[in-house]
């Protein structure tokens, strides 16, 4: 994000009420609410992960480790 652009000038999000008869003060809190976290959001960068090497996406995981209590020939019982 630009330096030119600050909390200041970003534009609030468009809040519209579709259903309910919200009070006033209802209403007050909702959009400070929304339009805090709307501004906080659009205030950080946003967060990208890191490109995986062509290494960490041909490595298998561990092996899981094997199960003593599993006694020889698994469907018998």
């Amino acid at each position: 994000m630009s330096e030119s652009t600050a909390a200041g000038d970003a534009t609030p999000p468009d809040i519209r009420v579709r259903r309910g008869n919200p009070t006033d003060e209802e209403l007050a809190a909702l959009i400070a609410v929304v339009g805090g976290a709307y501004l906080e959001e659009s205030a950080e960068p946003a967060i990208v992960a890191p490109a995986r090497s062509r290494w960490e996406l041909s490595a298998r995981g561990l092996r899981r480790p094997l199960d003593r209590e599993r006694r020889w020939g698994g469907f018998s019982g």
